[in-house]
Protein backbone atom coordinates (compact mmCIF):
# COMPACT_ATOMS: atom_id res chain seq x y z
CA UNK A 1 0.00 0.00 0.00
CA UNK A 2 2.77 2.39 1.01
CA UNK A 3 4.82 1.45 -2.09
CA UNK A 4 1.83 2.08 -4.36
CA UNK A 5 1.32 5.45 -2.69
CA UNK A 6 4.97 6.37 -3.29
CA UNK A 7 4.66 5.35 -6.95
CA UNK A 8 1.58 7.54 -7.28
CA UNK A 9 3.39 10.52 -5.77
CA UNK A 10 6.33 9.89 -8.11
CA UNK A 11 4.00 9.77 -11.13
CA UNK A 12 2.35 13.01 -10.08
CA UNK A 13 5.78 14.61 -9.65
CA UNK A 14 6.86 13.42 -13.11
CA UNK A 15 3.63 14.77 -14.55
CA UNK A 16 4.25 18.25 -13.15
CA UNK A 17 7.90 18.09 -14.21
CA UNK A 18 6.92 17.19 -17.77
CA UNK A 19 4.29 19.91 -17.75
CA UNK A 20 6.87 22.47 -16.65
CA UNK A 21 9.48 21.34 -19.17
CA UNK A 22 6.96 21.48 -22.03
CA UNK A 23 5.89 25.03 -21.16
CA UNK A 24 7.22 28.03 -23.00
CA UNK A 25 8.68 29.46 -19.80
CA UNK A 26 11.56 26.97 -19.95
CA UNK A 27 12.37 27.54 -23.63
CA UNK A 28 11.95 31.33 -23.60
CA UNK A 29 14.46 33.68 -25.23
CA UNK A 30 14.53 37.47 -24.70
CA UNK A 31 14.35 37.99 -28.45
CA UNK A 32 10.94 36.33 -28.52
CA UNK A 33 9.61 38.91 -26.10
CA UNK A 34 11.08 41.77 -28.15
CA UNK A 35 9.27 40.48 -31.24
CA UNK A 36 6.03 40.12 -29.28
CA UNK A 37 6.40 43.80 -28.35
CA UNK A 38 7.03 44.66 -32.03
CA UNK A 39 3.91 42.71 -33.01
CA UNK A 40 1.89 44.81 -30.55
CA UNK A 41 3.22 47.98 -32.18
CA UNK A 42 2.18 46.70 -35.63
CA UNK A 43 -1.26 45.75 -34.30
CA UNK A 44 -1.58 49.27 -32.90
CA UNK A 45 -0.72 50.77 -36.30
CA UNK A 46 -3.23 48.48 -38.00
CA UNK A 47 -6.12 48.83 -35.53
CA UNK A 48 -5.78 52.36 -34.18
CA UNK A 49 -4.01 54.17 -37.01
CA UNK A 50 -5.58 51.98 -39.74
CA UNK A 51 -2.24 51.66 -41.59
CA UNK A 52 -2.68 48.88 -44.20
CA UNK A 53 -4.79 46.86 -41.69
CA UNK A 54 -5.83 44.13 -44.13
CA UNK A 55 -2.31 42.73 -44.23
CA UNK A 56 -0.55 44.39 -41.31
CA UNK A 57 -2.96 42.86 -38.77
CA UNK A 58 -2.54 39.18 -39.85
CA UNK A 59 1.22 39.70 -40.26
CA UNK A 60 1.43 41.14 -36.74
CA UNK A 61 -0.67 38.31 -35.27
CA UNK A 62 1.44 35.69 -37.05
CA UNK A 63 4.54 37.34 -35.57
CA UNK A 64 2.86 37.34 -32.15
CA UNK A 65 1.93 33.66 -31.96
CA UNK A 66 5.16 32.30 -33.47
CA UNK A 67 7.17 34.15 -30.81
CA UNK A 68 5.19 32.83 -27.86
CA UNK A 69 7.89 30.59 -26.32
CA UNK A 70 7.18 26.93 -26.99
CA UNK A 71 4.49 27.59 -29.60
CA UNK A 72 6.67 27.30 -32.70
CA UNK A 73 6.77 23.50 -32.93
CA UNK A 74 2.99 23.34 -32.47
CA UNK A 75 1.72 26.04 -34.84
CA UNK A 76 4.59 25.90 -37.36
CA UNK A 77 6.20 22.47 -37.14
CA UNK A 78 9.52 20.98 -36.12
CA UNK A 79 12.49 22.26 -38.12
CA UNK A 80 16.22 21.71 -38.17
CA UNK A 81 18.87 24.40 -37.63
CA UNK A 82 18.51 25.55 -41.25
CA UNK A 83 14.74 25.91 -40.99
CA UNK A 84 13.81 22.80 -43.00
CA UNK A 85 10.88 20.75 -41.75
CA UNK A 86 11.97 17.46 -40.14
CA UNK A 87 8.52 16.25 -39.13
CA UNK A 88 4.89 17.11 -39.68
CA UNK A 89 4.11 20.74 -40.34
CA UNK A 90 1.78 22.62 -38.04
CA UNK A 91 -1.24 24.54 -39.30
CA UNK A 92 0.73 27.64 -40.23
CA UNK A 93 3.49 25.52 -41.71
CA UNK A 94 0.95 24.13 -44.17
CA UNK A 95 -0.42 27.59 -44.92
CA UNK A 96 3.16 28.71 -45.64
CA UNK A 97 3.27 26.23 -48.52
CA UNK A 98 1.49 28.87 -50.62
CA UNK A 99 4.33 31.32 -49.97
CA UNK A 100 7.04 28.68 -50.35
CA UNK A 101 5.77 27.78 -53.84
CA UNK A 102 4.97 31.46 -54.66
CA UNK A 103 1.24 30.74 -55.13
CA UNK A 104 -0.30 33.48 -52.98
CA UNK A 105 1.21 36.63 -54.59
CA UNK A 106 -0.09 35.88 -58.12
CA UNK A 107 -3.53 35.12 -56.67
CA UNK A 108 -3.44 38.47 -54.86
CA UNK A 109 -2.63 40.08 -58.22
CA UNK A 110 -5.66 38.33 -59.72
CA UNK A 111 -7.85 40.09 -57.15
CA UNK A 112 -6.06 43.42 -57.66
CA UNK A 113 -6.64 43.16 -61.40
CA UNK A 114 -10.34 42.54 -60.85
CA UNK A 115 -10.55 45.70 -58.76
CA UNK A 116 -8.43 47.95 -61.02
CA UNK A 117 -9.64 50.42 -63.61
CA UNK A 118 -6.93 50.96 -66.22
CA UNK A 119 -9.06 53.65 -67.87
CA UNK A 120 -6.95 56.62 -66.65
CA UNK A 121 -3.78 54.92 -67.93
CA UNK A 122 -5.36 54.11 -71.30
CA UNK A 123 -6.63 57.68 -71.59
CA UNK A 124 -3.14 59.03 -70.87
CA UNK A 125 -0.56 56.41 -71.93
CA UNK A 126 2.28 58.78 -71.07
CA UNK A 127 1.54 57.90 -67.45
CA UNK A 128 3.45 54.67 -68.09
CA UNK A 129 6.66 56.73 -68.18
CA UNK A 130 5.98 57.92 -64.64
CA UNK A 131 5.31 54.37 -63.45
CA UNK A 132 8.62 53.31 -65.01
CA UNK A 133 10.55 56.25 -63.50
CA UNK A 134 9.18 55.40 -60.05
CA UNK A 135 11.14 52.14 -60.21
CA UNK A 136 14.27 54.27 -59.70
CA UNK A 137 14.11 53.38 -56.02
CA UNK A 138 14.34 49.67 -56.84
CA UNK A 139 17.65 49.95 -58.68
CA UNK A 140 19.27 52.55 -56.42
CA UNK A 141 18.45 50.36 -53.42
CA UNK A 142 19.78 47.30 -55.25
CA UNK A 143 23.11 49.11 -55.67
CA UNK A 144 23.08 50.20 -52.02
CA UNK A 145 22.46 46.64 -50.82
CA UNK A 146 25.40 45.39 -52.90
CA UNK A 147 27.63 48.03 -51.28
CA UNK A 148 26.50 46.85 -47.84
CA UNK A 149 27.67 43.32 -48.62
CA UNK A 150 24.47 41.53 -49.67
CA UNK A 151 24.76 39.10 -52.58
CA UNK A 152 23.00 39.93 -55.87
CA UNK A 153 19.88 37.83 -55.22
CA UNK A 154 19.42 39.29 -51.74
CA UNK A 155 20.06 42.82 -53.03
CA UNK A 156 17.42 42.35 -55.74
CA UNK A 157 14.93 41.17 -53.11
CA UNK A 158 15.65 44.21 -50.93
CA UNK A 159 15.50 46.58 -53.90
CA UNK A 160 11.98 45.53 -54.90
CA UNK A 161 10.70 47.12 -51.68
CA UNK A 162 10.92 50.35 -53.70
CA UNK A 163 8.15 49.08 -55.95
CA UNK A 164 5.75 49.76 -53.03
CA UNK A 165 3.96 46.50 -53.72
CA UNK A 166 3.89 43.90 -50.94
CA UNK A 167 2.87 40.84 -53.00
CA UNK A 168 5.58 41.62 -55.57
CA UNK A 169 8.20 41.91 -52.82
CA UNK A 170 7.12 38.56 -51.35
CA UNK A 171 7.03 36.91 -54.78
CA UNK A 172 10.53 38.00 -55.80
CA UNK A 173 12.09 37.35 -52.40
CA UNK A 174 10.75 33.80 -52.25
CA UNK A 175 11.55 33.09 -55.91
CA UNK A 176 15.18 34.18 -55.34
CA UNK A 177 15.51 32.52 -51.91
CA UNK A 178 17.22 29.44 -53.35
CA UNK A 179 19.95 31.64 -54.84
CA UNK A 180 20.93 33.29 -51.56
CA UNK A 181 21.90 32.09 -48.11
CA UNK A 182 19.85 34.84 -46.47
CA UNK A 183 16.33 34.25 -45.10
CA UNK A 184 14.93 37.71 -45.79
CA UNK A 185 11.25 37.06 -46.42
CA UNK A 186 9.75 38.27 -43.15
CA UNK A 187 12.00 41.33 -42.91
CA UNK A 188 11.32 42.44 -46.48
CA UNK A 189 7.59 41.82 -46.24
CA UNK A 190 7.25 43.69 -42.94
CA UNK A 191 9.39 46.57 -44.26
CA UNK A 192 7.37 46.75 -47.49
CA UNK A 193 3.96 46.80 -45.81
CA UNK A 194 5.09 49.11 -43.00
CA UNK A 195 6.40 51.69 -45.46
CA UNK A 196 3.29 51.35 -47.61
CA UNK A 197 1.30 52.19 -44.50
CA UNK A 198 3.52 55.22 -43.89
CA UNK A 199 3.24 56.58 -47.45
CA UNK A 200 1.43 59.78 -46.35
CA UNK A 201 4.25 60.56 -43.90
CA UNK A 202 7.04 59.68 -46.35
CA UNK A 203 5.68 61.20 -49.54
CA UNK A 204 4.23 64.57 -48.57
CA UNK A 205 7.54 66.22 -47.53
CA UNK A 206 9.24 64.90 -50.68
CA UNK A 207 6.41 66.16 -52.89
CA UNK A 208 6.70 69.65 -51.46
CA UNK A 209 10.49 69.56 -51.66
CA UNK A 210 10.54 68.57 -55.34
CA UNK A 211 7.78 70.89 -56.59
CA UNK A 212 6.99 74.58 -56.44
CA UNK A 213 3.71 76.04 -55.17
CA UNK A 214 2.93 77.17 -58.72
CA UNK A 215 3.46 73.62 -60.05
CA UNK A 216 1.29 72.13 -57.32
CA UNK A 217 -1.58 74.43 -58.32
CA UNK A 218 -1.61 73.36 -62.00
CA UNK A 219 -5.03 72.16 -63.12
CA UNK A 220 -5.05 69.35 -65.65
CA UNK A 221 -7.46 68.85 -68.52
CA UNK A 222 -10.19 66.27 -67.96
CA UNK A 223 -9.29 62.81 -69.27
CA UNK A 224 -11.11 61.48 -72.30
CA UNK A 225 -13.65 58.70 -71.94
CA UNK A 226 -12.22 55.25 -72.65
CA UNK A 227 -14.28 52.76 -74.64
CA UNK A 228 -15.07 49.23 -73.49
CA UNK A 229 -13.19 47.68 -76.42
CA UNK A 230 -10.04 49.59 -75.38
CA UNK A 231 -10.35 48.25 -71.85
CA UNK A 232 -10.68 44.69 -73.14
CA UNK A 233 -7.76 44.94 -75.57
CA UNK A 234 -5.43 46.58 -73.03
CA UNK A 235 -4.83 43.57 -70.69
CA UNK A 236 -4.33 41.26 -73.67
CA UNK A 237 -1.89 43.63 -75.38
CA UNK A 238 0.15 44.31 -72.24
CA UNK A 239 0.38 40.61 -71.41
CA UNK A 240 1.51 39.75 -74.94
CA UNK A 241 4.15 42.49 -75.19
CA UNK A 242 5.61 41.99 -71.70
CA UNK A 243 5.40 38.20 -72.05
CA UNK A 244 7.42 38.25 -75.27
CA UNK A 245 10.07 40.54 -73.81
CA UNK A 246 10.16 39.32 -70.21
CA UNK A 247 8.48 35.92 -69.59
CA UNK A 248 9.55 35.96 -65.91
CA UNK A 249 7.02 38.75 -65.27
CA UNK A 250 4.05 36.70 -66.50
CA UNK A 251 3.08 34.92 -63.22
CA UNK A 252 2.33 38.30 -61.63
CA UNK A 253 1.40 40.39 -64.65
CA UNK A 254 -0.63 37.62 -66.28
CA UNK A 255 -2.79 37.16 -63.19
CA UNK A 256 -3.20 40.94 -62.86
CA UNK A 257 -4.42 41.20 -66.44
CA UNK A 258 -6.66 38.11 -66.17
CA UNK A 259 -8.43 39.68 -63.20
CA UNK A 260 -8.83 42.92 -65.14
CA UNK A 261 -10.11 41.13 -68.25
CA UNK A 262 -12.74 39.33 -66.16
CA UNK A 263 -13.85 42.70 -64.79
CA UNK A 264 -13.93 44.59 -68.09
CA UNK A 265 -15.45 41.81 -70.23
CA UNK A 266 -18.67 41.96 -68.23
CA UNK A 267 -19.51 38.32 -68.95
CA UNK A 268 -18.06 36.66 -65.83
CA UNK A 269 -19.33 38.91 -63.04
CA UNK A 270 -19.48 35.98 -60.60
CA UNK A 271 -15.81 35.14 -61.19
CA UNK A 272 -14.78 38.78 -61.00
CA UNK A 273 -16.72 39.25 -57.76
CA UNK A 274 -15.15 36.13 -56.25
CA UNK A 275 -11.64 37.28 -57.22
CA UNK A 276 -12.27 40.70 -55.68
CA UNK A 277 -13.88 39.48 -52.48
CA UNK A 278 -13.85 35.85 -51.29
CA UNK A 279 -10.59 34.72 -52.91
CA UNK A 280 -8.76 37.99 -52.25
CA UNK A 281 -9.76 38.06 -48.58
CA UNK A 282 -8.89 34.41 -47.98
CA UNK A 283 -5.47 34.64 -49.61
CA UNK A 284 -4.75 37.89 -47.76
CA UNK A 285 -5.31 36.15 -44.41
CA UNK A 286 -3.17 33.15 -45.39
CA UNK A 287 -0.39 35.33 -46.80
CA UNK A 288 -0.26 37.67 -43.82
CA UNK A 289 -0.19 34.88 -41.23
CA UNK A 290 2.42 32.90 -43.18
CA UNK A 291 4.77 35.86 -43.56
CA UNK A 292 4.35 36.95 -39.94
CA UNK A 293 5.24 33.46 -38.74
CA UNK A 294 8.66 33.77 -40.37
CA UNK A 295 9.53 36.66 -38.04
CA UNK A 296 10.94 34.50 -35.25
CA UNK A 297 12.93 36.61 -32.81
CA UNK A 298 16.05 34.44 -32.90
CA UNK A 299 16.26 34.90 -36.67
CA UNK A 300 14.76 38.36 -37.11
CA UNK A 301 16.78 40.41 -34.61
CA UNK A 302 20.03 40.73 -36.55
CA UNK A 303 22.10 43.62 -37.91
CA UNK A 304 20.98 42.85 -41.46
CA UNK A 305 17.38 43.55 -40.41
CA UNK A 306 18.37 47.13 -39.57
CA UNK A 307 20.11 47.44 -42.95
CA UNK A 308 16.99 46.21 -44.76
CA UNK A 309 14.71 48.61 -42.86
CA UNK A 310 17.05 51.49 -43.76
CA UNK A 311 17.32 50.43 -47.41
CA UNK A 312 13.56 50.06 -47.62
CA UNK A 313 13.14 53.70 -46.63
CA UNK A 314 15.71 54.71 -49.25
CA UNK A 315 13.80 52.67 -51.84
CA UNK A 316 10.47 54.38 -51.09
CA UNK A 317 12.02 57.85 -51.10
CA UNK A 318 13.82 57.43 -54.41
CA UNK A 319 10.79 55.74 -55.97
CA UNK A 320 8.73 58.82 -55.10
CA UNK A 321 11.46 61.20 -56.28
CA UNK A 322 11.88 59.30 -59.57
CA UNK A 323 8.18 59.65 -60.36
CA UNK A 324 8.14 63.34 -59.39
CA UNK A 325 11.16 64.16 -61.55
CA UNK A 326 9.65 62.41 -64.56
CA UNK A 327 6.38 64.30 -64.08
CA UNK A 328 8.30 67.59 -63.81
CA UNK A 329 10.07 66.81 -67.08
CA UNK A 330 6.76 65.96 -68.75
CA UNK A 331 5.33 69.21 -67.42
CA UNK A 332 8.15 71.19 -69.06
CA UNK A 333 7.78 69.35 -72.37
CA UNK A 334 4.00 69.84 -72.36
CA UNK A 335 4.23 73.58 -71.76
CA UNK A 336 3.01 73.43 -68.16
CA UNK A 337 -0.03 71.19 -68.65
CA UNK A 338 0.95 68.38 -66.25
CA UNK A 339 0.91 68.77 -62.48
CA UNK A 340 4.15 67.16 -61.19
CA UNK A 341 2.34 65.96 -58.05
CA UNK A 342 0.91 63.03 -59.99
CA UNK A 343 4.47 61.72 -60.27
CA UNK A 344 4.50 60.58 -56.64
CA UNK A 345 1.65 58.19 -57.51
CA UNK A 346 4.03 56.26 -59.78
CA UNK A 347 4.74 53.90 -56.89
CA UNK A 348 2.24 51.07 -56.97
CA UNK A 349 0.50 51.58 -53.62
CA UNK A 350 -3.01 51.72 -55.11
CA UNK A 351 -4.99 53.89 -54.47
CA UNK A 352 -3.29 55.46 -51.46
CA UNK A 353 -0.50 57.15 -53.45
CA UNK A 354 -3.03 58.69 -55.86
CA UNK A 355 -5.02 60.04 -52.93
CA UNK A 356 -1.90 61.69 -51.53
CA UNK A 357 -1.42 63.48 -54.88
CA UNK A 358 -5.01 64.69 -54.63
CA UNK A 359 -4.58 65.84 -51.02
CA UNK A 360 -1.37 67.82 -51.62
CA UNK A 361 -2.85 69.38 -54.77
CA UNK A 362 -5.92 70.54 -52.89
CA UNK A 363 -3.73 72.08 -50.18
CA UNK A 364 -2.49 74.49 -52.87
CA UNK A 365 -5.88 74.96 -54.52
CA UNK A 366 -9.02 73.46 -52.94
CA UNK A 367 -10.72 73.38 -56.36
CA UNK A 368 -7.93 71.30 -57.93
CA UNK A 369 -8.78 67.62 -58.40
CA UNK A 370 -5.90 65.33 -59.40
CA UNK A 371 -7.19 61.92 -58.29
CA UNK A 372 -8.14 60.51 -61.71
CA UNK A 373 -4.97 61.95 -63.30
CA UNK A 374 -2.88 60.37 -60.53
CA UNK A 375 -4.59 56.98 -60.97
CA UNK A 376 -2.90 56.60 -64.38
CA UNK A 377 0.65 56.64 -62.95
CA UNK A 378 -0.59 54.66 -59.93
CA UNK A 379 -1.81 51.65 -61.91
CA UNK A 380 1.22 52.06 -64.21
CA UNK A 381 3.31 51.58 -61.07
CA UNK A 382 1.62 48.22 -60.44
CA UNK A 383 2.63 47.10 -63.94
CA UNK A 384 6.08 48.65 -63.48
CA UNK A 385 6.78 46.83 -60.22
CA UNK A 386 5.76 43.48 -61.76
CA UNK A 387 8.02 44.14 -64.76
CA UNK A 388 10.90 45.19 -62.46
CA UNK A 389 10.46 41.96 -60.47
CA UNK A 390 10.47 39.92 -63.69
CA UNK A 391 13.62 41.71 -64.84
CA UNK A 392 15.45 41.05 -61.57
CA UNK A 393 14.29 37.43 -61.54
CA UNK A 394 15.54 36.97 -65.12
CA UNK A 395 18.91 38.50 -64.19
CA UNK A 396 19.56 36.76 -60.87
CA UNK A 397 17.23 33.76 -60.82
CA UNK A 398 19.33 31.37 -62.84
Amino acid sequence: MQANLLISFQQIGDMFKNLWESSGLVASDWRNYVMIAVSFVLMYLAIVKKFEPLLLLPIAFGMFIINIPGAKDVVWGTTDAEGHFVGDRGLLGYLYFGVEKVIYPPLIFLGIGAMTDFGPLIANPKSMLIGAAAQLGVFITFAGAILLGFDAAAAASIGIIGGADGPTAIYLTQALSKFTNEDLLSTIAIAAYSYMALIPIIQKPLMKLCTTKKERAIKMKQLREVSKIEKIIFPLLVTLIVGLLLPDAIPLLGMLMLGNLMKESGVVDRLSSQAQNGLMNTITIFLGLSVGCKALGTNFLQLQTLYIIMLGLVAFCFGTIGGLLMAKLMNKLSGGKINPLIGSAGVSAVPMAARISEDVGRESDPSNHLLMHAMGPNVAGVIGSAVAAGFLLACFGG
